[in-house]
Protein backbone atom coordinates (compact mmCIF):
# COMPACT_ATOMS: atom_id res chain seq x y z
CA UNK A 1 0.00 0.00 0.00
CA UNK A 2 1.38 3.24 -0.94
CA UNK A 3 1.78 6.40 1.30
CA UNK A 4 -0.65 9.70 1.29
CA UNK A 5 1.43 11.87 -0.27
CA UNK A 6 0.37 15.38 1.56
CA UNK A 7 1.59 18.94 1.77
CA UNK A 8 2.74 20.08 5.28
CA UNK A 9 3.43 23.86 5.93
CA UNK A 10 5.47 24.61 9.46
CA UNK A 11 7.95 26.65 11.10
CA UNK A 12 11.37 25.37 11.54
CA UNK A 13 11.94 24.86 15.02
CA UNK A 14 13.38 22.14 17.19
CA UNK A 15 10.32 20.31 18.16
CA UNK A 16 9.40 19.82 14.02
CA UNK A 17 12.75 19.70 12.67
CA UNK A 18 13.04 15.52 12.71
CA UNK A 19 9.57 15.81 10.63
CA UNK A 20 11.59 17.60 8.25
CA UNK A 21 14.59 15.57 8.33
CA UNK A 22 12.62 12.00 8.39
CA UNK A 23 13.97 11.03 11.63
CA UNK A 24 10.39 10.31 11.92
CA UNK A 25 7.73 9.11 10.03
CA UNK A 26 4.21 10.23 9.75
CA UNK A 27 2.38 7.08 9.96
CA UNK A 28 0.85 5.98 6.06
CA UNK A 29 2.13 9.66 5.20
CA UNK A 30 4.81 10.85 2.30
CA UNK A 31 5.46 14.69 3.86
CA UNK A 32 6.19 17.34 1.38
CA UNK A 33 7.43 19.45 3.70
CA UNK A 34 7.28 23.51 3.51
CA UNK A 35 9.71 25.42 6.23
CA UNK A 36 7.92 28.84 6.30
CA UNK A 37 7.52 31.81 8.68
CA UNK A 38 3.98 32.44 10.63
CA UNK A 39 2.41 35.05 8.38
CA UNK A 40 3.07 32.95 5.18
CA UNK A 41 1.76 30.10 6.52
CA UNK A 42 -1.10 31.25 7.73
CA UNK A 43 -1.82 34.05 5.10
CA UNK A 44 -2.19 31.56 2.50
CA UNK A 45 -3.75 28.54 4.88
CA UNK A 46 -6.52 30.93 5.60
CA UNK A 47 -7.07 32.75 2.84
CA UNK A 48 -6.38 30.16 -0.75
CA UNK A 49 -6.42 26.81 1.62
CA UNK A 50 -2.84 26.14 0.49
CA UNK A 51 -2.25 23.00 2.62
CA UNK A 52 -3.06 19.47 3.35
CA UNK A 53 -1.70 20.28 6.77
CA UNK A 54 -0.15 23.77 8.46
CA UNK A 55 0.22 25.02 11.54
CA UNK A 56 -2.61 27.80 11.83
CA UNK A 57 -2.80 30.59 14.28
CA UNK A 58 -4.90 29.80 17.72
CA UNK A 59 -6.82 33.26 16.80
CA UNK A 60 -7.78 32.57 13.28
CA UNK A 61 -8.81 28.85 13.37
CA UNK A 62 -11.52 30.60 16.24
CA UNK A 63 -12.84 32.60 13.92
CA UNK A 64 -13.17 30.02 11.38
CA UNK A 65 -15.38 27.62 13.51
CA UNK A 66 -18.07 30.32 13.73
CA UNK A 67 -18.47 30.96 10.14
CA UNK A 68 -19.94 28.31 7.67
CA UNK A 69 -17.91 25.54 6.31
CA UNK A 70 -14.23 25.59 8.45
CA UNK A 71 -11.44 24.28 6.00
CA UNK A 72 -9.19 23.42 8.37
CA UNK A 73 -10.00 20.99 11.56
CA UNK A 74 -7.37 21.31 14.25
CA UNK A 75 -4.78 18.99 16.09
CA UNK A 76 -3.60 19.39 19.95
CA UNK A 77 0.00 20.18 18.66
CA UNK A 78 0.82 23.34 19.74
CA UNK A 79 3.63 24.48 17.80
CA UNK A 80 3.83 27.80 19.45
CA UNK A 81 3.68 28.96 22.82
CA UNK A 82 4.97 32.27 24.16
CA UNK A 83 4.40 34.58 27.44
CA UNK A 84 3.20 37.61 25.50
CA UNK A 85 4.39 39.91 28.36
CA UNK A 86 7.54 40.39 25.82
CA UNK A 87 5.52 41.73 22.80
CA UNK A 88 4.23 45.25 24.16
CA UNK A 89 6.79 47.77 23.01
CA UNK A 90 6.92 51.72 23.99
CA UNK A 91 7.92 54.95 22.41
CA UNK A 92 10.19 56.09 25.84
CA UNK A 93 9.35 59.42 25.54
CA UNK A 94 5.56 58.66 25.65
CA UNK A 95 5.90 59.04 29.40
CA UNK A 96 4.44 55.54 30.16
CA UNK A 97 5.99 53.36 32.92
CA UNK A 98 3.51 50.94 33.53
CA UNK A 99 0.85 49.43 31.85
CA UNK A 100 -2.09 51.64 33.43
CA UNK A 101 -0.21 54.11 31.47
CA UNK A 102 -1.63 52.83 27.99
CA UNK A 103 -5.09 53.95 28.72
CA UNK A 104 -6.04 56.94 25.96
CA UNK A 105 -2.97 55.99 23.95
CA UNK A 106 -2.25 54.93 20.68
CA UNK A 107 -0.95 51.13 20.45
CA UNK A 108 0.02 50.11 17.00
CA UNK A 109 -0.91 46.51 15.63
CA UNK A 110 -0.58 44.70 12.56
CA UNK A 111 -3.63 42.64 13.21
CA UNK A 112 -6.09 42.76 15.63
CA UNK A 113 -7.41 39.59 15.99
CA UNK A 114 -3.09 38.00 16.16
CA UNK A 115 -3.09 35.61 18.78
CA UNK A 116 -0.42 37.51 20.62
CA UNK A 117 -2.69 40.44 20.82
CA UNK A 118 -5.41 38.60 21.96
CA UNK A 119 -3.33 37.27 24.98
CA UNK A 120 -1.60 40.64 25.53
CA UNK A 121 -4.97 42.31 25.52
CA UNK A 122 -6.29 40.04 27.54
CA UNK A 123 -3.38 40.53 29.92
CA UNK A 124 -3.78 44.27 30.05
CA UNK A 125 -7.55 43.85 31.05
CA UNK A 126 -7.22 40.65 33.54
CA UNK A 127 -3.99 42.30 35.32
CA UNK A 128 -3.81 45.77 34.94
CA UNK A 129 -7.37 47.04 33.89
CA UNK A 130 -6.31 48.27 30.66
CA UNK A 131 -9.48 47.04 28.53
CA UNK A 132 -9.35 47.01 24.36
CA UNK A 133 -12.02 50.28 24.27
CA UNK A 134 -9.59 52.06 26.68
CA UNK A 135 -6.59 52.70 23.76
CA UNK A 136 -6.45 54.06 20.23
CA UNK A 137 -6.01 50.85 18.04
CA UNK A 138 -3.77 51.84 14.48
CA UNK A 139 -3.18 49.26 12.24
CA UNK A 140 -0.62 48.63 9.65
CA UNK A 141 2.36 47.15 8.38
CA UNK A 142 5.43 46.77 10.43
CA UNK A 143 7.85 47.87 7.69
CA UNK A 144 5.80 48.01 4.56
CA UNK A 145 3.04 50.26 4.38
CA UNK A 146 -0.70 48.31 4.86
CA UNK A 147 -1.43 44.75 5.67
CA UNK A 148 -4.36 43.16 5.57
CA UNK A 149 -6.45 41.14 8.23
CA UNK A 150 -6.05 37.53 6.90
CA UNK A 151 -10.28 37.57 8.02
CA UNK A 152 -12.85 39.53 7.93
CA UNK A 153 -13.62 40.50 11.59
CA UNK A 154 -16.70 42.79 12.92
CA UNK A 155 -15.43 44.29 16.41
CA UNK A 156 -17.75 45.78 19.42
CA UNK A 157 -18.45 49.34 19.12
CA UNK A 158 -16.36 50.99 21.71
CA UNK A 159 -13.67 49.47 19.74
CA UNK A 160 -11.15 52.66 17.52
CA UNK A 161 -9.31 50.66 15.29
CA UNK A 162 -8.00 53.41 12.87
CA UNK A 163 -5.59 52.77 9.67
CA UNK A 164 -1.99 54.14 10.13
CA UNK A 165 -1.23 57.02 7.36
CA UNK A 166 -0.77 56.44 3.85
CA UNK A 167 2.83 55.58 3.38
CA UNK A 168 3.45 55.07 7.12
CA UNK A 169 5.02 51.83 8.83
CA UNK A 170 4.20 50.71 12.52
CA UNK A 171 7.97 50.65 12.94
CA UNK A 172 8.93 54.03 11.70
CA UNK A 173 5.61 55.77 13.53
CA UNK A 174 6.87 54.15 16.89
CA UNK A 175 9.81 55.21 16.69
CA UNK A 176 8.82 58.51 15.57
CA UNK A 177 6.44 59.50 18.50
CA UNK A 178 3.40 58.64 15.75
CA UNK A 179 2.00 55.77 17.96
CA UNK A 180 2.93 55.52 21.77
CA UNK A 181 3.11 51.75 21.82
CA UNK A 182 2.76 48.53 19.68
CA UNK A 183 1.97 45.22 20.37
CA UNK A 184 2.37 42.31 18.09
CA UNK A 185 4.10 38.60 18.05
CA UNK A 186 7.65 40.31 16.14
CA UNK A 187 9.14 43.01 17.72
CA UNK A 188 9.45 46.12 15.73
CA UNK A 189 12.45 46.18 13.62
CA UNK A 190 13.59 49.66 15.54
CA UNK A 191 13.65 47.91 19.10
CA UNK A 192 15.79 44.53 17.46
CA UNK A 193 18.23 47.54 16.06
CA UNK A 194 18.61 48.97 19.38
CA UNK A 195 16.96 52.34 18.67
CA UNK A 196 16.82 54.05 22.08
CA UNK A 197 13.95 55.54 21.34
CA UNK A 198 11.70 52.08 21.61
CA UNK A 199 11.85 49.50 24.71
CA UNK A 200 9.74 47.02 26.15
CA UNK A 201 7.02 48.23 28.43
CA UNK A 202 8.22 45.97 31.14
CA UNK A 203 12.26 45.69 31.75
CA UNK A 204 12.23 42.04 33.08
CA UNK A 205 10.13 40.30 31.27
CA UNK A 206 10.93 36.73 32.32
CA UNK A 207 10.46 37.61 36.37
CA UNK A 208 6.95 39.10 35.46
CA UNK A 209 5.99 35.72 32.96
CA UNK A 210 6.96 33.89 35.97
CA UNK A 211 5.09 35.44 38.16
CA UNK A 212 2.44 35.18 35.56
CA UNK A 213 2.62 31.48 35.38
CA UNK A 214 2.78 31.12 39.01
CA UNK A 215 -0.40 33.04 39.93
CA UNK A 216 -2.89 31.24 37.00
CA UNK A 217 -0.84 28.43 35.73
CA UNK A 218 -1.05 29.52 32.04
CA UNK A 219 1.92 28.96 29.24
CA UNK A 220 0.04 30.62 26.43
CA UNK A 221 -0.74 28.67 23.55
CA UNK A 222 -0.09 30.16 20.04
CA UNK A 223 -0.33 27.85 17.19
CA UNK A 224 -2.19 24.74 16.44
CA UNK A 225 -1.82 22.04 14.18
CA UNK A 226 -4.73 21.87 11.22
CA UNK A 227 -5.37 19.25 8.74
CA UNK A 228 -7.81 19.48 5.48
CA UNK A 229 -11.45 18.56 6.81
CA UNK A 230 -12.41 16.84 3.76
CA UNK A 231 -9.41 14.41 4.12
CA UNK A 232 -10.34 13.77 8.03
CA UNK A 233 -13.50 12.66 6.56
CA UNK A 234 -12.11 10.47 3.89
CA UNK A 235 -9.02 8.83 6.04
CA UNK A 236 -9.94 9.40 9.80
CA UNK A 237 -6.73 7.72 10.76
CA UNK A 238 -4.69 10.78 9.62
CA UNK A 239 -5.07 13.03 12.92
CA UNK A 240 -4.27 10.79 14.97
CA UNK A 241 -0.98 9.80 12.44
CA UNK A 242 -0.27 13.46 13.16
CA UNK A 243 -0.37 13.73 16.89
CA UNK A 244 1.71 10.94 17.39
CA UNK A 245 4.61 11.74 15.26
CA UNK A 246 4.82 15.55 15.93
CA UNK A 247 4.65 14.72 19.54
CA UNK A 248 7.76 12.04 19.23
CA UNK A 249 9.66 15.21 17.35
CA UNK A 250 9.34 17.63 20.07
CA UNK A 251 10.51 14.43 22.43
CA UNK A 252 13.41 14.02 20.20
CA UNK A 253 13.99 18.13 20.66
CA UNK A 254 13.75 18.03 24.50
CA UNK A 255 15.85 14.90 24.89
CA UNK A 256 18.31 17.07 22.90
CA UNK A 257 18.28 19.91 25.19
CA UNK A 258 19.34 17.57 28.07
CA UNK A 259 22.39 16.62 26.03
CA UNK A 260 25.20 19.14 27.30
CA UNK A 261 28.08 17.71 26.61
CA UNK A 262 27.55 20.36 23.86
CA UNK A 263 24.85 22.41 23.60
CA UNK A 264 22.33 22.19 21.03
CA UNK A 265 21.31 25.76 20.93
CA UNK A 266 23.13 28.38 20.02
CA UNK A 267 22.61 30.30 23.43
CA UNK A 268 24.77 30.24 26.45
CA UNK A 269 22.88 29.36 29.69
CA UNK A 270 20.80 26.44 27.91
CA UNK A 271 21.30 24.11 31.31
CA UNK A 272 20.20 27.33 33.34
CA UNK A 273 17.13 28.12 31.32
CA UNK A 274 16.02 24.56 31.18
CA UNK A 275 16.43 23.78 35.50
CA UNK A 276 14.54 27.11 35.28
CA UNK A 277 11.41 26.41 33.26
CA UNK A 278 11.16 22.79 34.78
CA UNK A 279 11.01 24.34 37.94
CA UNK A 280 8.17 26.40 36.91
CA UNK A 281 6.42 24.56 34.81
CA UNK A 282 6.98 20.90 35.69
CA UNK A 283 8.64 18.32 33.62
CA UNK A 284 6.60 18.71 30.68
CA UNK A 285 6.63 21.90 29.87
CA UNK A 286 5.48 22.34 26.60
CA UNK A 287 2.80 19.74 26.58
CA UNK A 288 0.47 18.67 23.77
CA UNK A 289 -3.01 17.34 23.84
CA UNK A 290 -6.30 18.62 25.63
CA UNK A 291 -5.69 17.36 28.77
CA UNK A 292 -2.87 18.91 30.36
CA UNK A 293 -3.82 21.94 28.62
CA UNK A 294 -7.86 22.21 28.85
CA UNK A 295 -8.02 25.39 31.39
CA UNK A 296 -5.68 27.40 29.59
CA UNK A 297 -7.91 26.46 26.44
CA UNK A 298 -10.97 27.66 27.93
CA UNK A 299 -9.62 30.87 29.10
CA UNK A 300 -8.22 31.51 25.72
CA UNK A 301 -11.60 30.87 23.76
CA UNK A 302 -13.46 33.24 26.86
CA UNK A 303 -10.80 35.92 25.67
CA UNK A 304 -11.54 35.62 21.92
CA UNK A 305 -15.43 35.98 22.68
CA UNK A 306 -15.19 38.28 25.79
CA UNK A 307 -12.79 40.99 22.86
CA UNK A 308 -15.90 40.58 19.99
CA UNK A 309 -13.22 38.20 17.60
CA UNK A 310 -15.75 35.40 17.63
CA UNK A 311 -19.43 35.89 17.61
CA UNK A 312 -20.09 32.78 19.57
CA UNK A 313 -18.59 31.22 22.87
CA UNK A 314 -16.59 28.04 21.01
CA UNK A 315 -16.01 25.45 23.57
CA UNK A 316 -12.71 23.39 24.09
CA UNK A 317 -14.52 20.01 22.68
CA UNK A 318 -14.92 22.10 19.33
CA UNK A 319 -11.42 22.58 18.66
CA UNK A 320 -9.86 19.04 17.92
CA UNK A 321 -10.99 16.13 15.50
CA UNK A 322 -12.43 13.51 17.88
CA UNK A 323 -9.62 10.95 17.32
CA UNK A 324 -6.78 12.99 18.86
CA UNK A 325 -8.64 13.24 22.38
CA UNK A 326 -7.99 10.11 23.55
CA UNK A 327 -5.75 7.43 23.23
CA UNK A 328 -5.25 3.51 23.63
CA UNK A 329 -3.01 2.38 26.53
CA UNK A 330 -1.48 -1.24 27.48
Amino acid sequence: MSKLRLSIAMGDYDRTRAIYDGRVQIDGIDPACMLQVPEEMFFRAFRHHAYDVSEISFSSYVVSLTRPDPHYVAIPVFLSRAFRHTSIYVNKDAGISKPEDLKGRKIGIAEYQLTANVWARAILQDDYGVAPSDVDWIRGGMDTPGRPEKLKIDLPPDVRVTPAPEGATLNAMLAEGGIDAFIGPRAPRSFQEGDTRVGRLFDDTVTVAEDYYRRTKRFPIMHLLGVRRSLTAEHPWIPGALLKAFAEAKRISQDALDDTSATKVTMPFVEDTLHRARSLIGPDFWSYGVGANRDILDYFLEQHHRQGLSTRRVAVDELFHPSTQESFSL
